[in-house]
């Protein structure tokens, strides 16, 4: 069977493209946010696998949850999904579809993994220093980590910038082990 991207991508990359040309990326990602925590509850789960469920059931069941949440495009591409039997693919779906919406808005969400609270003049300091490096803008996300000791870790992407207590006592250990 295919990989989950590999399917999910085109339907990702059209409800991009919808969104752009009608200037709704925010409202789509509302959306496709939204109907993809629906489809990750484990009851929601087990009913779009279930195979005496019609793929009209299992869009109805969608329409139905998200109904308040979902505009009319919203509630053709849900059909369309459920017609292609593609409805468990929505998380991947949203996903694939934010990495296109930071990718045209230039920006991009930095998680900060740190033992401590950064202060605001702190977060600022990582943002402009990532906004320089990555060219982009960015958002950070804290996590606290009360296993790194000190420091903090930065994950945007690809990207891993290990600068916490605990990541330079390891590289230590390592270089003197040689």
């Amino acid at each position: 069977m295919a990989d989950k991207n590999t399917l999910a991508r085109p339907y990702a990359k059209a409800a991009f493209e919808y969104a752009l040309s009608e200037g709704k990326l925010t409202e789509w990602s509302a959306m496709l946010n939204f109907v993809a925590q629906v489809a990750m509850d484990s009851q929601v789960v087990e009913l779009l696998k279930a195979p005496a469920l019609s793929s009209k059931d299992k869009a109805a069941l969608m329409l139905d949850l998200g109904q308040a949440k979902l505009d009319d495009q919203g509630k053709n591409f849900i059909a369309l999904l459920s017609e292609q039997g593609r409805l468990p693919l929505i998380p991947v779906i949203a996903e694939i579809y934010e990495e296109f919406k930071a990718e045209q808005e230039k920006s991009v969400e930095a998680e900060i993994r740190t033992a401590f609270e950064l202060s605001q003049e702190q977060q600022q300091v990582l943002i402009a220093a990532l906004k320089k490096r990555l060219n982009r803008e960015v958002s950070l996300k804290i996590v606290l980590d009360k296993r790194l000791i000190g420091g903090v870790i930065i994950r945007t992407g690809d990207l891993v910038i290990d600068g916490s207590l605990r990541g330079k006592l390891a590289k230590l250990a390592e270089s003197l082990k040689s």
